[in-house]
């Protein structure tokens, strides 16, 4: 899949004498390539919609080894009285499979993702949209996150999740 700018082309044309005016055209330019095809990403869609045919709760998936994540998992379950998520290691088969339907390499485990039936969150928009499906305060707190521009929650998101291993540790098999 290709991350595409669009550019603003100025292609307005005001003829003297009369005023006839082209709206300004879009020129597209690759700056990017992700690992899959918008085309392979629906097919990973339709491969796993029966994870969602008799079960509509979204799924959280989780780096199964981290030691952070897995107390992020548990703490998510203990205020999640209504059992709103279900939960997923991203080593898994299931979490291999769903990180292809969120257009991600199947061994990408450098972030948590939640999916939704038809939309899946990474980074710091997991975070906060997790935190809106558990007990209160978290959805209030979500809220009040989310006026915190987007950049600057991923910048701090990534810097966890790139010392996890070292500060935190790793256990030796996944677990919940």
């Amino acid at each position: 899949m290709a991350l595409q700018l669009h550019v603003p082309v100025c292609a307005g044309v005001l003829n003297s004498g009369s005023r006839v005016y082209s709206p300004p055209q879009r020129k597209v330019s690759t700056f990017a390539t992700l690992s899959q095809s918008r085309s392979d990403s629906l097919n990973w869609v339709e491969a796993t919609n029966t994870f969602f045919l008799q079960d509509k709760r979204p799924i959280m998936l989780f780096d199964g080894v981290c030691n952070l994540c897995n107390g992020g998992v548990k703490f998510v379950r203990d205020n999640d009285r209504n059992k709103t998520i279900r939960y997923e290691a991203l080593q898994s088969e299931a979490g291999k499979m769903l990180l292809r339907r969120s257009g991600r390499a199947p061994d990408d485990i450098s972030s948590v993702v939640l999916v939704e039936k038809d939309r899946s969150y990474i980074k710091s928009e997991a975070v906060l949209k997790i935190m809106e499906y558990i007990d209160l305060p978290f959805p209030q707190l979500a809220v009040l996150l989310k006026l915190v521009p987007l950049f600057v929650r991923d910048f701090v998101y990534d810097n966890v999740a790139d010392n996890r291993y070292n500060v935190f540790g790793r256990s030796e098999s996944c677990e919940i």
